[in-house]
């Protein structure tokens, strides 16, 4: 019996357990059918590898390059109560999938800010790794983070910071855009969301694996990020989520310091917008992706992560310690999304759309089919 999807808000409370395993064959077959990478690191750890711009990064690294991968994840297994999380669902088809290639694909389930989890990655590495990684890719998107040195619970907030926010919001279960008005961060609202969404995790991690000594010459690491445009600075760059994702970028500058000793490369990739298990909670964001969709596939230049992390290894990664960056070290896969006709054709089709006509005027369309794909919802 087909499963229907149940939303609530802008998350989906079921998923669908073969849509997951089919969306993930059908990423794998993309990339399978694509030029090879340049780039081609063999033993890749990926830290948030379930879903989005982190699943992406596996795939393409086993079924692009010939990795064998690690992936931690924070997911929820069947049981009497459901069918447990899309993500889960996620890790176990591409497991099966990649172990039919003859590729070594290990799943850790569990909280990546856990001393615990780390020290199960760390014994991985050692047993099944031959005791070295030459990729590590921090994909979490965590929006809580229990501080295991301290015993408190951090929760990030998606708050302006300086002035309050006014605009709309996507409520996916009514297909409605809602008037949202968001009061300013406190300072401790910021502090927390930099604890739980910066980059301190990422360098824990990084120093952690390098004294054990489980870090290849050469090794990269990398990090997702999102700027955006001016239009959307208001709440995000300028705001919370703005603040630590400039403290990530802070984190890689010191991290890429402290891989000299092994020819390291520690970077930031600034992605496009997309629809993501993480994105879809940002206030505001939902406009701005739907008229970023229209406009995009108009010239043929939408990517879904699939094909932004393929496009990434093809062109912005190299085999020696010098990725394509520009002035401020970053990695911009957000340079189609910034194209100045893109932007033009967004703000024109946000200029023109009202709570009435928002399903004609943008891909919604496009974006709803995104999220239940993300659920293993297929259309």
């Amino acid at each position: 019996m087909a499963i229907e999807p149940v939303i609530q808000g802008v998350i989906a409370r079921n998923c669908d357990p073969e849509g997951c395993s089919e969306a993930v064959l059908q990423q794998i077959e993309f990339v399978k059918k694509q030029p090879a990478p340049a780039y081609t690191p063999k033993r890749v750890l990926i830290i948030g590898a379930s879903s989005g711009f982190g699943l992406a990064t596996r795939i393409v690294s086993a079924f692009g390059a010939g990795a064998d991968t690690i992936g931690v994840s924070f997911e929820r297994s069947p049981s009497e109560k459901g069918c447990g999380t899309a993500g889960w669902h996620n890790n176990l088809a591409f497991c099966e999938a990649a172990k039919q290639e003859g590729l070594i694909a290990e799943n850790i389930v569990g909280d990546a800010f856990s001393p615990a989890i780390r020290q199960h990655v760390v014994n991985t590495i050692k047993e099944r790794f031959e005791g070295k990684v030459d990729l590590v890719v921090y994909s979490l998107a965590a929006g809580i983070r229990l501080d295991h040195k301290t015993g408190e619970l951090v929760r990030s907030a998606i708050k302006p910071t300086g002035r309050k926010y006014q605009g709309f919001t996507l409520d996916l279960e009514h297909e409605a855009l809602h008037s949202v008005t968001l009061e300013p961060a406190s300072q401790k609202e910021i502090n927390d969301t930099v604890k739980v969404m910066g980059g301190e995790d990422w360098h824990e991690w990084i120093d952690l694996l390098a004294s054990k000594k489980l870090l290849t010459k050469d090794v990269k690491t990398l990090a997702y990020s999102y700027i955006g445009p001016e239009i959307t600075h208001e709440l995000y760059h300028q705001g919370t989520l703005g603040f630590a994702k400039q403290d990530l970028q802070r984190h890689a500058s010191k991290i890429h310091d402290s891989l000299k000793p092994f020819n390291g490369e520690a970077r930031v990739a600034v992605c496009k917008a997309l629809v993501t298990k993480a994105s879809v909670f940002i206030p505001g964001f939902g406009p701005y992706i739907m008229a970023l969709y229209k406009a995009m596939k108009e010239q043929g230049l939408h990517e879904g992560c699939i094909e932004q992390i393929q496009r990434m290894f093809i062109e912005k990664l190299t085999i020696s310690n010098a990725s394509v960056i520009d002035s401020d070290r970053l990695i911009r896969m957000d340079d189609w999304e910034l194209k100045p006709e893109i932007q033009s054709k967004v703000s024109q089709l946000l200029d023109q759309t009202t709570e009435d006509n928002f399903k004609t005027m943008l891909d919604f369309d496009g974006l709803k089919s995104e999220f239940l794909t993300l659920n293993g919802f297929l259309r």
